[in-house]
């Protein structure tokens, strides 16, 4: 439905003698042009009720401060309060932590539908980074609005995306919504602080039949962009890097500073290093990274444009990546990366080190394994000496098919909303829980709407904060996501 606003004065001369009259109609006019709006999806935040409840939800969480030390017990209980207040029966409402570990509670609730076939899985980790008052303008673990911005610990990682969900989760029990499959929602422990009793871990292990399904969903994993106050993209996250560090040892016999040696471990560790430095892995671009430069392209312009293209092809041409090389975000989706990240030595002022110790931090790519970058580490390092032991194994994560219609839906529930917003294939460099649902053989996605600012991300840093618009879509970007995933069929 359309309205002519130019007839305004007609509606005005015919009503001129009741101003209240004319009010009543032009308000009921706007009701109702704004009723069809929302009808045709041309709205981009939740209802007004449900932004209400997911800021609340949002608020309760922050409180909690489920850092490491304290865990995510709290956190899981009060979401349990919340679905029983709305009516998900007890026996869908699942409270499990480890025995070891009390205080590191996971929740996970199912909605049911009309089959328990091929449900879908969404995950959300409930733990924060730990965030000192003193270094923030606003009490971390208080939610705090400011300038149409909300601040606090784990808003935008990711207790506003577990809000989203759980808000969305009631919405549609509130509607009677009746999925065609269950919908599995696990807020879990411990991704965070690098798996002592990572949730979604331990429910794969310990209690399996709560989390089966045939597809995930863990928006933790996705990215949604804002460069120079505009959106730019939104990521279908099909893959991560494997995190693997090693530590790198040279020993001596040591001996009074007076008498220095070349065999100084030091300088013998600081060699090789350098060496790293000066090296660029091999160029290894999955189907997923193809994809991804593919639809970057549209976005650039000029040489980057074209050099995107001619990476994204069967034969990616070498000079290009070379380019694409020079700046950091494309590097690392074009080959393994290996770094130092800390280094120590020597043990008295007036006496030649003993030993030197660095770590080396490397970003695997899907397909490589432990063993090929250990021995490429020390054929480039070129010392015979340099002792290597593991310090975090790599964890094996397959891939996910860069799946056609997984990249339908999202672009169908994106183009709802924001009308040519790019949605593009991506690995990412970081971790995230979605390396155990893949490497359980279950397709892994990671999709999310919490659009960030590219230059001015403040995950795990001071005043994180996420824009209150940006959380109201995240609101209804999440609950149009369920909703779109469970009414396409899956193959």
């Amino acid at each position: 439905m359309s309205f002519d606003l130019s007839s305004k004065h007609a509606v005005a001369k015919h009503f001129s003698r009741s101003n209240v009259q004319l009010k009543s109609l032009v308000m009921a006019m706007c009701v109702t042009w704004v009723c069809t709006a929302q009808a045709h999806g041309q709205t981009t935040q939740a209802p007004v009720q449900y932004q209400e409840l997911g800021r609340s939800i949002l608020a309760e969480l922050v409180a909690t401060r489920p850092v490491h030390e304290r865990g995510s017990t709290e956190a899981a209980q009060k979401i349990a309060a919340r679905l029983r207040a709305v009516g998900f029966p007890e026996q869908d409402i699942h409270f499990v932590a480890p025995p070891e570990h009390p205080h590191k509670g996971n929740l996970v609730v199912r909605l049911r539908g009309k089959s328990d076939y091929k449900a879908t899985l969404l995950i959300g980790h409930l733990d924060v980074v730990e965030a000192k008052a003193e270094d923030w303008s606003f009490d971390p673990f208080v939610l705090t609005e400011k300038d149409g911005w909300l601040y606090g610990r784990g808003v935008i990682d990711m207790l506003g995306q577990d809000s989203a969900m759980l808000t969305s989760l009631i919405r549609l029990k509130q509607e009677g919504y009746v999925p065609q499959r269950d919908i599995i929602v696990a807020f879990t422990a411990d991704e965070e602080a690098g798996g002592v009793a990572n949730g979604v871990d331990w429910l794969l292990k310990h209690r399996p039949e709560l989390v089966k399904a045939s597809l995930v969903i863990n928006p933790d994993a996705g990215e949604a962009a804002i460069k120079n106050g505009k959106k730019i993209y939104l990521t279908v996250q099909t893959s991560e890097k494997m995190f693997l560090s090693f530590e790198v040892e040279v020993t001596d016999k040591g001996g009074h500073s007076s008498r220095p040696t070349k065999d100084n471990p030091i300088y013998r560790l600081s060699k090789a290093l350098a060496r790293l430095s000066d090296y660029a892995f091999p160029l290894h671009l999955t189907e997923t990274v193809k994809l991804y430069f593919q639809g970057r392209a549209a976005l650039e312009s000029g040489q980057v444009q074209r050099d995107m293209l001619a990476v994204s092809g069967k034969k990616p041409d070498l000079a290009a990546a070379e380019r694409l090389s020079r700046a950091v975000e494309t590097n690392i989706q074009l080959r393994t990366t290996c770094t130092a990240t800390e280094i120590g030595g020597g043990h008295a002022e007036n006496a030649l080190p003993q030993r030197a110790k660095a770590t080396i931090q490397c970003r695997v790519v899907p397909g490589e394994t432990q063993e090929q970058t250990e021995a490429l580490l020390k054929k480039v390092m070129q010392d015979p000496s340099l002792k290597f032991s593991v310090r975090t194994a790599a964890r094996p994560s397959p891939e996910s098919p860069p799946s056609a219609s997984i990249r339908q839906i999202v672009d169908s529930v994106t183009q709802s909303m924001w009308p040519g917003i790019a949605v593009l294939p991506n690995m990412t460099a970081g971790a995230s829980d979605s390396i155990y649902t893949r490497a359980s053989g279950i397709p892994t996605y990671g999709i999310d709407a919490m659009f960030d600012d590219l230059d001015d991300g403040r995950a795990h840093g001071r005043d994180e904060r996420i824009h209150t618009k940006v959380f109201a879509e995240e609101l209804e970007f999440i609950y149009r996501l369920i909703k779109k995933v469970d009414q396409t069929p899956q193959n």
